[in-house]
């Protein structure tokens, strides 16, 4: 029965429309959870004392004087009272009410041991709610040195005062809107208000008035309109000057420069209380007065990834130049080298670098940094000039030190005393130096006083660190134990002595000798002008800079390969892939019940102690329940409450299965634990399991003949299965028998005595005696023949006879050893006494068969024939891979270390919190029918793709009535659409997840309270209730579609009492943030009514949404408000309307949805989950246990966010979504549990994360919000939670699905944004606070496993760049040919760096953690396999792209910006994407790269002297190769029907087209190429001068081309004069002057005078073949030569139009500009062409194709489905 069904008083109208001076009447009154303003209501939650308790605590208002704004009603209470006082809007009182009631009477359920007096609110959960909620504002005044205005002493408790305190809170943050961002400015504002309460409860009088005093801002909605209202102006003002995101962070104020204008005191001088609006905080047009950046400036530049991780650079550039140093003496080993007092020496010169990179930190802190220094924060200034000072000042002090010692050394002539003694005084000034770092070595093996230091905020501390490091609210005390700290230190020791080691010995010392032979090499000779005279350093120094590139960045493969083998090992010890498979599951699935009972099920007894002791027990009663030692488990019997209990929890889950269509009805009955019935003695396991068991005891009783009893059923016993199947055999045979034959025939009482002998045999252990093994196998075979007639359709009774009376036979004639006599059979009652009486045969009138509709015997029938006939060992069932993956997961979670569950009731309480804009709801029919352009439509792509789910379905609706397929397009279709919705990326799949939570808390709550009895009676019952319901129980009062939804009608269900639903809306609730859920209403959008009728299913579901409401002509107001489904009023009821002080969206959209909707979550924790995520019920039964995570020390801290496994379900879609989730699926697991266990740096990387509710509401929310720098938001809750001493951990005994983009191009779309976000990070003060806070291998961690993992990745590619330029420069220039034609170029650091680099480009640096993860949970045989196989899958290519994808946005972005946020879709991707399309994505950021790449190895292979051996220039640039390759052909090798060859002229059709299409002003970039080139220029329009400056002098390099290739022209004539190359201008001047020419002609003669503009075309072709007969015969020009100058020139054309992008702004006014459109168009069309050429080539052949098809949907072709038929385009099967 429905909750709300059961409530007689209506919940109805709504109470925020109608808000006049009266009361309300409490029974008309909507409400949220509990109806708090009616205690006497009729509500399961109302039963809780506690909850009256905390209610009848609010309305102590007693002798408080009574606010004098408005009238006063006896039923109002404390936060009435502050809510008259202080001008809160009524819905904020109200809404916070429900809150705090609802949080205190949860806390109060979990007081352990209970209170005395249960009707009273307990002072001790209050005083500790209070604490918790004020901690931060605590921390803030111990920080500013004020005292706190929370006036209680904790030695006189004060219940009123607590609860005024927490409610005003709870008050200013409800309605603060975009200011929950900034938490100190809400405790900045609670700080004064808490003065003003105290006032007032302390009976001040008003000096002015003489009156008692009132507060400041009062009246209605004053707190919203003159607090919130000037501070979100403000705020709102600063965006506007953001100009969309596109100007420079530094020029305006984002929400954390505003949050920490409040961290210094100047906040209390300057704004006052009542706040000054005329103060420069909030003055904004005179740039004098107004306050600027405050704490941090966000300088968009490289530069900042060195000072946010400088002591990172500082150790790998002071290694490398020491290691050059030693590695220069060219000794084998480096002690060998350091044996020597000149390397020693030299080696010191690492101390002028340190200083010099200190410098270079000082001086950009203050090139950045500088516009933070104002008249109010003048010691920043002068700390900075004083770092540059001093800094400045070790160089000179170290440079005199230095020269004395070589001074002395000159004039002794070797190393004396006194030379060793100025060493020693270099020495002591280097100690003095490096002092600072001593210490903070020091502090970092004892973190605790470091802690105690930081967050002490004692003035001497303060100013002692002042030189080290701004005094900053956050990022104080992070320091981990000591346990931790050794724990990672290992870890990072062991990764930097390999690195170390493996970059001295391969790295660095092999360069030396090349290094030194070019550099001996004397007048050697160039090819073309040389600038600098005999000198070859320019040689060298490219040579050694790919390998520096990849020296900085190779730390990150050391990482990894440490990191995925420390992952396994954790994994290993955490027991994660014990159980992988059903055959692993059935060794285990005998301890299952015991594992439930241990985990699931709470024990009052578990919850009294925490101590030492008890954890230990614990541990060792998990390892004996893991590997069944010593008999943990009880050996269940049918009769046990924990049997019916597992039962009851393992049915339930099977249900689900089957609801979910993962599996049919035949595995229900296979996997199912049936309800003891048919008298069977022992529990009944599903039959997965007892498979081929009875067989096996046959064939040993067969095999043991002559053996005792005893010895039989002790081999039987060894087997627990065994054991069971066979007593529940014979049982099931004896009921079976004595039920078909009536009662009162002689044929029963003969049956009665056989089976009495038989036991009796038993008994006396005398069985093998008595009757004879070998028969046995006939009675099976007769048995056998038996149940298959009774289970079809039509019974035969006169088969039945038949049988029966053959089986008699074989037992009288065959079974008993000693044969009798006729008469003997009769007198012992095993033969008719009187034969001449009987009419006819044995049985013949004796046998009755239960009615066809008599659901139980027929299923007891089957699972009785299928236990006698199972010969395959079932390891395929269930034969769906999900269902199968599920139940092995959740089997081996519950051998896994977890928390023990405690009793719902005591559980804490959570919401789930899902931001929704205006994605997909429901399919609706025309989405699943509609095809696409290859004849394809949503239903079909399902129904291929989940065959066998699809099939599931349609035997579920057959059940429930459909009669045939064209049902489901009409009494059916919500079935249909549902089904289908559940297999996307839907709002309708992630609300049916986050609704297990619902449904698995009331179960629990069901079986926390029922007795012995009535679990026993409920099993019963459920047995007859599910068995009369046909096959299954599906059958339901409610319609199927609302069943199909909601799944409240599971078969548990039944059995509830009514309290179950109280309980469980008290624990949960399910909050989603449909921002324009208002306005899709108003527009009558489908959208809202599905969202409407997922309200309507989901009884816990609530959906937050932005009203708009218009009050005058201009005039709009915006409201937060909450809805959600009366079922008895059987309408959408608003349950709060709180106003906002101006639009939402103020910074970015997604955590600005999530903070308006934070005000209506509740409990102690809320997860955070995303639009495409799923849940699963068996899942969901392990939450309570999560929760109590919170209880538990990690480390030296407790959880502030749980981190939670997600499971990527997209993977099956292609070989594509594969690829993605596999990558994923490593960081989610492995990479997340290294982070968390050992290096204590995981971070909050998206959701499925539980957050600690309250901890996260008083710091600042859980994202951040500021436009452009937050754009990846998520990651800023980790960043806020680790520098607020927040502590993040990892779970992995729970799991949360998780969609993720299965198309090449959203994949890119998705890795662009997350690229760009890392971009944006590194600019950020997070990064920068964190890099400078944590301790150095924390701040490793740090780097490598964010901004770092992409900056790597961009290293890598520019080791490509520098490689392949480097090899270009040296053979262009001759210095190849000449120095290096012997091997010594192929050595051993250049193969050591191409092979790291390949290594890392194939993927195998993602692929490695893949490996290791899949080995430990799917074994080591099925993780290579799955390697080898994504390898012939392409999966390199793939890599590789994503590779160049990352290092494309984030280095543009650091340089330029332009992040921003990119919708991917999440639908499915089959159709065939444009080339057009695929040349707009990656035209910039692969194709054009990939296009110079392919120039620079053409080029090398016709100039290098190298490259004359194959093998060499092979072995040397097939991973360049490989590289182009990928960029080049990923879009086309992963795009459906990628080399159709009709599809492949098509394509190239419609991008011509598109190039010449000249559109209009409102043209879109998919219809014009212009408007695509100006939108590709975007970030240069937005860029600072540095990024111009830096962009130029990249594009420089395309003029290198034309310089080393002119040389190289036969009409050059060997010359290496610089005239040559300048002459070569001529060649681009007359091109571009040609072009004019010909452009002019067209204009002015090609629509009139065509003739004219012909004949201009001849004479221009006449003149350049008259230029070139000249030059071959005057000069030495050689025909081939236009040909070779067409390499040099074509680039330099390009850098050109690169070079006038950059001057846009000038140039655009020029007639230049047309010219430069005109050729940038001509050069897309020849990247066009070089990039078509290949993919039409492969169109043309024959069987690639039908190969590319295969490499795309491989994993759906091995499942035996048809994918040809879906990308041909074959019709719908319904």
């Amino acid at each position: 029965m429905s909750l709300r069904q059961r409530q007689p008083a209506a919940a109805g109208s709504q109470y925020g429309a109608n808000r006049s001076s009266q009361p309300p009447n409490p029974e008309e009154e909507a409400y949220n959870i509990i109806p708090i303003h009616n205690l006497i209501a009729d509500h399961p939650s109302l039963r809780y004392p506690e909850v009256r308790a905390a209610a009848y605590a609010l309305r102590a208002v007693g002798s408080l004087r009574k606010p004098p704004f408005g009238a006063w009603h006896e039923h109002m209470d404390l936060l009435d009272w502050l809510g008259l006082f202080f001008g809160f809007q009524s819905d904020n009182v109200r809404n916070q009410r429900e809150h705090l009631v609802l949080h205190l009477a949860n806390a109060q359920m979990r007081l352990q041991p209970p209170p005395d007096n249960i009707d009273t609110l307990d002072p001790g959960v209050l005083r500790r709610f209070r604490r918790k909620l004020l901690s931060n504002y605590s921390a803030w005044c111990s920080f500013l040195g004020r005292k706190s205005n929370v006036w209680i002493r904790d030695s006189a408790p004060d219940p009123r005062r607590e609860l005024l305190y927490t409610g005003l809170y709870l008050l200013i943050w409800g309605e603060s809107a975009n200011l929950r961002f900034m938490p100190e400015c809400i405790s900045y504002i609670f700080h004064h208000m808490a003065m003003e309460l105290n006032r007032i409860l302390e009976d001040y009088i008003d000096e002015n008035t003489g009156q008692p005093v009132l507060p400041s801002i009062s009246g209605e909605n004053a707190y919203l309109a003159r607090v919130v209202k000037p501070i979100y102006e403000t705020v709102r003002n600063e965006v506007e000057r953001s100009k969309n995101g596109t100007a420079p962070h530094s020029a305006w104020r984002n929400y954390d420069d505003i949050n920490e204008y409040f961290w210094s005191p100047r906040c209390f001088q300057k704004l006052k209380w009542p706040m000054d609006l005329g103060s420069n905080f909030f003055i904004l047009s005179s740039k004098s007065k107004h306050v600027g950046k405050t704490g941090f400036v966000e300088q968009r530049s490289f530069w900042n990834l060195f000072r946010s991780f400088d002591r990172l650079w500082v150790m790998l550039i002071l290694f490398l130049q020491a290691a050059i140093i030693v590695a220069w003496e060219g000794k084998e080993y480096p002690w060998q080298a350091l044996e020597s007092r000149y390397v020693q020496v030299r080696v010191l010169t690492v101390f002028f670098t340190w200083s010099a990179l200190r410098l270079l930190q000082s001086l950009l802190d203050a090139g950045m940094q500088y516009s933070l220094v104002s008249r109010e924060t003048l010691w920043l200034g002068v700390r900075m000039v004083m770092k540059i000072v001093v800094a400045a000042g070790w160089i000179i002090v170290f440079a005199v030190f230095y020269a004395r010692i070589w001074t002395q050394e000159n004039n002794d002539g070797g190393w004396t005393s006194k030379g060793n003694a100025r060493v020693v005084n270099f020495l002591e000034v280097a100690l003095v130096f490096i002092l600072p770092e001593l210490l903070a070595l020091a502090l970092f093996i004892v973190p605790w006083i470091r802690n105690f230091l930081e967050e002490k905020n004692w003035r001497i501390f303060y100013l002692l660190s002042w030189w080290f490091q701004s005094r900053i609210f956050v990022g104080r005390g992070l320091r981990e134990g000591l346990v931790d700290n050794i724990k990672y230190s290992s870890f990072w020791i062991l990764v930097l002595a390999t690195k170390f080691s493996f970059s001295y010995f391969l790295q660095i010392k092999p360069m030396v000798a090349p290094s030194k032979a070019l550099l001996r090499i004397k007048n050697l000779e160039y090819e073309w002008h040389e600038f600098f005279d005999n000198s070859n350093r320019l040689a060298v120094g490219l040579l050694w800079l790919p390998v520096v590139l990849m020296y900085l960045m190779d730390l990150n493969i050391w990482y990894s390969i440490y990191s995925s083998f420390y992952g396994a090992v954790v994994g290993l010890f955490s027991h994660l892939g014990e159980i992988r498979n059903i055959q692993q599951l059935r060794l285990r699935f005998q301890f299952f019940a015991s594992a439930i009972k241990f985990n699931l099920m709470p024990e009052e007894q578990l919850l009294h102690g925490r101590g030492m002791r008890n954890r230990f027990n614990d541990a060792i009663h998990r390892l004996k329940l893991r590997y069944g030692l010593g008999r943990p488990y009880k050996k269940l019997e049918s009769n046990q409450v924990e049997a019916t209990k597992f039962a009851l929890i393992w049915n339930e889950i099977i249900s689900i299965f089957r609801e979910e269509d993962i599996i049919n009805d035949h595995e229900v009955e296979l996997l199912e634990l049936p309800q003891n019935s048919w008298n069977v003695r022992v529990i009944r396991w599903p039959c997965l399991l007892l498979c081929n068991e009875l067989l096996l005891a046959l064939s040993q009783a067969k095999e043991l003949v002559d053996a005792p009893d005893k010895w039989l059923w002790y081999k039987i016993c060894k087997n627990e299965y065994r054991r069971c199947v066979v007593i529940e055999a014979y049982d099931s045979i004896k009921h079976l028998l004595l039920q078909i034959i009536k009662f009162d025939t002689e044929e029963h009482s003969i049956i009665k005595v056989l089976f009495q002998e038989i036991d009796h045999s038993l008994d006396i252990e005398k069985f093998t005696k008595t009757f004879k093994m070998t028969a046995l196998p006939q009675i099976h075979l007769k048995l056998i023949s038996l149940l298959k007639l009774l289970n079809e359709p039509k019974k035969d009774p006169n088969k039945v006879v038949n049988i029966l009376q053959a089986l008699y036979e074989i037992v009288i004639r065959n079974f008993f050893k000693d044969q009798r006599t006729s008469d003997q059979l009769r007198e012992d009652g095993l033969a008719p006494r009187n034969l001449s009486s009987s009419t006819g045969l044995l049985f013949e009138n004796a046998v009755e068969l239960p009615d066809a509709n008599n659901g139980t015997f027929y299923r007891q029938v089957r699972r009785l024939h299928t236990i006698l006939t199972s010969h395959d060992s079932m390891n395929n069932i269930p034969k769906n891979l999900e269902a199968r993956r599920r139940i092995a997961f959740f089997s081996n979670s519950l051998f896994m270390n977890m928390p023990h569950a405690p009793q719902v009731e005591k559980m804490m309480a959570f919401s789930v919190l899902t931001p929704y804009y205006n994605e997909e709801v429901l399919y609706s029919k025309e989405q699943l029918r509609t095809e696409n352009e290859d004849g394809i439509s949503i239903l079909y792509y399902l129904q291929t793709i989940y065959d066998d789910e699809w099939n599931n379905f349609l035997e579920r609706m057959k059940q429930e009535g459909m009669k045939d397929k064209n049902d489901l397009w009409t009494t059916k279709l919500r079935d249909l659409r549902l089904w289908a919705s559940f297999r996307g990326q839907t709002l309708t799949r992630t609300v049916r997840g986050m609704m297990y939570y619902y449904r698995a808390l009331k179960m629990l709550a069901y079986l926390d309270s029922a007795s012995e009895k009535d679990i026993e009676e409920g099993s019963h019952e459920l047995g007859s209730v599910r068995r009369n319901n046909s096959i299954d129980g599906f059958n339901s009062e409610r319609s199927p579609s609302s069943r199909s939804l909601s799944r409240a009608s599971s078969s548990v269900s039944l059995l509830f009492k009514g309290h179950e639903y109280g309980t469980a809306l008290m624990k949960y609730t399910y909050v989603v943030a449909c921002q324009i859920y208002g306005s899709q209403k108003a527009k009558k959008d489908p959208h809202a009514e599905e969202i409407l009728y997922l309200m309507e299913h989901n009884e816990a579901l609530r959906v937050a949404y932005v009203d708009e409401v218009l009050k005058g002509r201009d005039e709009k107001e915006y409201y937060s408000v909450l809805v959600k489904y009366d079922q008895q009023l059987q309408k959408e009821v608003e349950i709060y309307r709180v106003k906002l002080p101006g639009p939402l969206k103020l910074g970015e959209g997604k955590p600005e949805n999530q903070n308006h909707a934070l005000i209506f979550t509740r409990g102690d924790a809320v997860q955070t989950i995303d639009m495409n995520q799923d849940n699963y019920f068996e899942e969901a039964l392990k939450m309570r246990n999560l929760l109590e995570e919170y209880r538990t020390y990690y480390g030296i801290r407790k959880p502030t966010i749980l981190g939670v496994r997600e499971h990527i379900f997209t993977g099956s879609v292609s070989s594509l979504a594969w690829f993605m989730s596999a990558q994923e699926s490593s960081f989610v697991t492995l990479g997340q549990r290294v982070l968390a266990n050992p290096l204590k740096i995981r971070m909050h990387y998206g959701h499925p994360d539980v957050f600690d509710r309250f901890w996260f509401l008083t710091r600042g929310g859980i994202s951040k919000a500021s436009r452009v720098i937050n754009i990846s938001e998520d990651i800023f809750a980790g960043f806020n939670c680790t520098l607020r001493g927040g502590n993040v951990t990892h779970h992995e005994y729970i799991q949360v699905g998780k969609g993720r983009d299965v198309g090449l191009n959203q994949i890119s779309m998705f890795e662009a944004k997350v690229a760009s976000g890392n971009g944006e990070q590194v600019l950020s003060r997070d990064v920068y606070r964190l890099g400078h806070r944590l301790d150095f291998l924390r701040m490793l961690s740090f780097f490598y496993t964010t901004v770092g993992f992409f900056f790597n990745t961009m290293l890598v590619v520019l080791t490509v760049y520098a490689f392949l330029w480097g090899r270009l420069y040296l053979a262009l220039s001759g210095v190849e040919g000449s120095a290096l034609a012997d091997k010594s170029s192929n050595n051993k650091a250049l193969g050591t760096i191409l092979n790291q680099q390949f290594i890392i480009q194939l993927g195998l640096f993602t692929a490695l953690p893949m490996i290791v993860e899949n080995s430990l949970e799917h074994g080591f045989l099925a993780a290579i396999w799955d390697f080898i196989t994504m390898q012939l899958q392409l999966s390199s290519v793939f890599y590789t792209f994503s590779m160049g994808t990352r290092t494309h946005f984030f280095g543009r972005t650091i340089l330029h910006g332009g992040a921003k946020y990119r919708a991917t879709g999440r639908g499915f991707v089959v159709q065939h994407k444009s080339f057009a399309e695929n040349y707009r994505l990656y035209a910039r950021s692969h194709f054009v790269k990939a296009i110079e790449l392919g120039l620079i190895l053409t080029v090398y292979a016709a100039y290098s002297v190298i490259a004359t051996d194959t093998f060499v220039y092979i072995a040397m640039t097939i991973t360049s190769w490989f590289l182009v390759v990928s960029w080049i052909m990923a879009p086309f090798v992963f795009n459906p029907s990628g080399f159709d060859w009709l599809k492949t002229v098509d394509d190239f059709d419609d991008f011509m087209n598109w190039i010449w299409y000249r559109g209009g002003v409102f043209a879109k970039a998919e219809q014009s190429w212009e408007r695509w080139w100006y939108e590709e220029q975007d970030h240069l329009r937005t860029t600072g001068l540095w990024g111009k400056l830096l962009e130029i002098i990249l594009d420089l390099r395309f003029f290198f081309f034309q310089y080393g290739i002119v040389y190289q022209l036969g009409i050059a004539a060997n010359s290496t004069s610089i005239a040559v190359y300048l002459l070569s201008w001529i060649y681009v001047v007359v091109a571009v002057a040609i072009s004019l020419t010909i452009a002019y002609a067209r204009d002015k003669y090609a629509a009139k005078d065509h003739i004219y503009y012909r004949l201009v075309q001849f004479l221009v072709i006449l003149l350049v073949i008259i230029v070139i007969v000249a030059l071959l015969e005057f000069t030495h020009f050689k025909f081939v030569d236009l040909f070779t100058s067409l390499l040099a020139f074509v680039p330099t054309g390009w850098g050109l139009i690169l070079i006038a992008q950059v001057f846009r702004p000038f140039l655009r006014r020029t007639s230049a500009w047309e010219a430069i459109i005109s050729l940038a168009r001509l050069y897309d069309i020849m990247f066009g062409v070089i990039v078509m050429a290949p993919v039409a080539l492969l169109s043309w052949l024959p069987g690639f194709q039908s190969m590319q098809t295969r490499i795309l949907f491989n994993e759906a072709f091995s499942r035996g489905l048809h994918i040809s038929q879906i990308v041909i385009g074959k019709k719908s099967k319904v």
